[in-house]
Parts: C-alpha cells; sequence; structure tokens
C-alpha cells in the first residue's frame, strides 16, 4: 500500500526546451511502390499503425482497484503526409490516503482532457492551428491540471501518474511516482524510460542499499513525490525520438513489482497481439500472488 513523504522536496528535475509541435517531422505517403524487385517484401500497412492493448485486474489481495488507464490513437492522413497521434495513462491511487481510486480517475480525466484540448482538437480544425507550446510544456501544464483538480477533489488524495504522448515521430512521456513506461525493442532488449519516485530507489541511487534489498524493504512502497501530494510539485517530463519498431509498455507496480524484467519481455515476444501479451502479463502478476492491482498498456510501434 503506498506512501507519501514530504522529502528530496528540493530535488530538482531538468526540463529542457523542445522542438514545438509545427516542428515535430511527419512521414510521406509514397505515391508509387517499386515493382523493380522480382520477389518483393510483404508491403507495410500505410499510414503507419499504432497497435494497442491493454489490461486491468484487482489482483488477488485487494477488494476494490485503484488504477486507472486511458488509451486514445488516431491517425490524421491527408494528400502529402500522416499524423500519427497517441495518448496514453497508467495511474496509480495511493491507498494509504483518502480515495485512491478517485484521485487515479481524475488524474487520468484531466490529464487527457487537458492534452485533447490544447493539442489533438487544433488537429481536426478545418484551419489547423500548431499550439505555442512545446509538446513538453503542454505535457507539463496537463500534469500540473491533474496535481490542481486532486488537491481540489480530494484533500488528501494521491496518485501516480506515467503518460505517453506519441505525435508523428515523437515521443513525449510525463511520469510522476513509481509507476513506470518501458521500451522493448523488438522483443529482445527492454529498458525502463522512467525513474522511480520512491523512497528505496532514492536509496538505490544514492549507494545505500542495493536493488535485492529494495525489493524486500518495508518502505519499498513509500512514495517522496505524487499528484495531489506537496507544494512545489514537479514531473519528469523526457522527449525523445521515437524508436522505428518495437514496444512501449506502461505499467503500474502491481505487475513489474511481481513480474521482472526478462519475463515481462518474453511474454511480450512470445505473444500474436498486445492485447493478448498484456492479458498474459496480468496473469502473470495474479499468478505470482497478486498483491495489487495490476494495469498494462502495450503499444506496438510502427516500423
Amino acid at each position: 500500500m503506498k506512501r507519501f513523504i514530504e522529502k528530496f522536496r528540493n530535488e530538482k528535475i531538468r526540463n529542457p526546451k523542445q522542438p514545438a509541435y509545427e516542428e515535430i517531422p511527419t512521414r510521406p505517403i509514397p505515391r508509387e511502390s517499386s515493382l523493380t524487385q522480382q520477389e518483393p517484401s510483404p508491403p507495410q500497412p500505410e499510414p503507419p499503425q499504432l497497435i494497442v492493448g491493454c489490461a486491468q485486474s484487482a489482483g488477488k489481495q485487494r477488494d476494490h482497484n485503484e488504477d486507472a488507464l486511458f488509451t486514445l490513437t488516431t491517425t490524421l492522413v491527408n494528400d502529402y503526409n500522416d499524423i500519427t497521434f497517441g495518448l496514453y495513462i497508467v495511474a496509480d491511487g495511493m491507498g494509504g490516503h483518502q480515495h485512491g481510486e478517485v484521485a487515479s480517475s481524475i488524474a487520468i480525466r484531466t490529464m487527457a482532457s487537458s492534452i485533447v484540448r490544447k493539442l489533438y482538437t487544433p488537429l481536426l480544425s478545418p484551419k489547423p492551428n500548431p499550439p505555442e507550446e512545446s509538446l513538453l510544456e503542454i505535457m507539463q501544464e496537463g500534469v500540473q491540471e491533474a496535481h490542481r483538480a486532486i488537491t481540489k477533489q480530494v484533500p488528501g488524495g494521491g496518485t501516480t501518474l506515467t503518460a505517453a504522448l506519441i505525435l508523428g515521430n515523437q515521443m513525449t512521456i510525463a511520469h510522476v511516482g513509481d509507476s513506470r513506461a518501458y521500451l522493448i525493442e523488438n522483443g529482445s532488449q527492454i529498458e525502463a524510460l522512467t525513474r522511480d519516485h520512491s523512497l528505496v530507489n532514492r536509496l538505490v541511487e544514492l549507494g545505500q542499499i542495493t536493488t535485492d534489498e529494495a525489493a524486500v524493504h518495508p518502505q519499498r512502497n513509500v512514495l517522496y513525490r505524487a499528484l495531489g501530494q506537496g507544494e512545489p510539485f514537479d514531473a519528469d517530463i523526457n522527449s525523445i525520438q521515437m524508436p522505428e519498431s518495437g514496444y512501449l509498455l506502461l505499467c503500474s507496480d502491481g505487475l513489474w513489482s511481481v513480474v521482472n524484467e526478462s519475463e515481462l519481455q518474453r511474454l511480450v515476444k512470445e505473444s500474436s497481439s498486445p492485447e493478448e501479451a498484456c492479458q498474459r502479463m496480468v496473469e502473470a502478476a495474479n499468478a505470482a500472488g497478486g498483491p495489487d492491482n495490476i494495469s498494462a498498456i502495450l503499444i506496438r510501434l510502427p516500423g
């Protein structure tokens, strides 16, 4: 059960400016396919596709679910280019505070509404007008709106939040707490894209305990940063060029804390679809005891 402590509040996270929305490259749509090869390879789908699956469970040891998730995947195509848009969010309500399930729901709804209003809706207007803010700034404002909404509507409530925004060739991650985002490259390598805002992870970073000790530490669920808890408030926001292929996994700690990374990687590699992989990951977490709520979103990237 998560708890929150006022610690490391002076810690500063770098939030560099990123290129504005209008500078994000889009993929040109080819006018003609090449017929010069005698044995052409199977054609790739045009426009590039984001294939998404998700799954959730209350687990085996909880009587209610404090996790929330959100997925939105669209593609805007015209005669000259296409823009792939995806927004994916996982939030894990803090059971040690009042109304953790309400806080996670508010976080998801507020964050998604903010991104859709400031970025997605302008894309659909008859005369698209790119926002002045960078993607980093838009994501930061969305997290801040969610934080303020929780503070106002659920005093004492709190939640983690890990969100991924995909627009064109750019991927932007916003993160608070100990839910995680992973990049899985062709099912063969797995890399965490987020850093846990937990007491034990901080102790590991300082070299005071090992990762094995952190896994069984009595304070392993204590967070020092969460939405709805503490001021001033900062989120980790990072933007990267989207990999040419592979998978993006967002999940709550009810998954990654009981199913290790090599097993997550294997389940993704051996599954026929992101939906099947998510179902198998949730089943694996429950088979390991299901001590917490479990949420997973898996996005197969184009390529």
